[in-house]
């Protein structure tokens, strides 16, 4: 690989159960590059609002929300056993517990509030300082770093995403229904795609990847010819 002359930004988007948290972990490990899940932090806020009991099955108490919003503070820090990087909820390892099926349920529903937005995009901005950084959400080569160097959008079939989860939801042991999985996805990718604000969409200048038939040995040789281009070209 080419010397880079200076450190890169590289901004992942993309449908939900793509492997971008996956994909994006080992760009910056192959990098040295920090590494920000930023659907881990729209979770912690969702857990944290359940918690308080502003969201009931049929109802979300919007107003509560943000009223509380800047109560929620998130941060990362390395695991000291598995060596993994681990999303922490105002001081509370909450990686676990953010990944099930009733956090995932809700949390489009949260992110697309606007105030909820605006902390979280805050919170990555002053995360992602002026180091080298990958980063994978919904909105971060749209609204969170527009000018990134390198913006990939991921994408891959339903059938693909919802096996993916449930094996993911499985191994770690949780009793959960391929079928629900799917209809979860499908109702997120709805509503993720039709919100008001930051609503997910391809950047115009984001390389697509559709990793529905492709190994994630064979993503990252795609992505390392996709390095070398960007440093050939810049």
């Amino acid at each position: 690989m080419q010397q880079m002359k200076r450190e890169l930004t590289i901004a992942i988007d993309g449908y939900s159960s793509c492997g971008k948290s996956t994909f994006a972990k080992l760009i910056a490990k192959k990098l040295g590059y920090l590494y920000i899940d930023s659907g881990s932090m729209y979770r912690s806020a969702t857990l944290y609002f359940l918690r308080k009991g502003y969201i009931g099955a049929d109802n979300i108490n919007v107003d509560a929300i943000i009223e509380d919003i800047n109560q929620v503070a998130i941060s990362f820090e390395m695991d000291k056993i598995s060596g993994e990087q681990v999303t922490l909820l105002n001081g509370e390892n909450v990686e676990a517990k953010i990944r099930g099926i009733e956090v995932s349920g809700f949390v489009s529903q949260i992110s697309a509030i606007a105030e909820v937005r605006s902390h979280m995009v805050a919170i990555l901005r002053s995360i992602g300082g002026n180091r080298g950084i990958v980063m994978d959400g919904r909105d971060i080569g749209t609204v969170v770093f527009p000018d990134a160097d390198i913006k990939i959008f991921m994408t891959a079939s339903v059938d693909v995403r919802a096996k993916r989860r449930f094996d993911e939801l499985s191994g770690k042991g949780v009793s959960v229904d391929l079928e629900e999985i799917k209809n979860n996805i499908i109702a997120r990718d709805l509503t993720d795609e039709n919100r008001d604000i930051s609503p997910l969409r391809r950047a115009d200048d984001a390389v697509i990847l559709d990793n529905s038939r492709m190994t994630i040995k064979q993503q990252m040789v795609w992505f390392e010819e996709l390095l070398e281009k960007y440093l050939d070209e810049n």
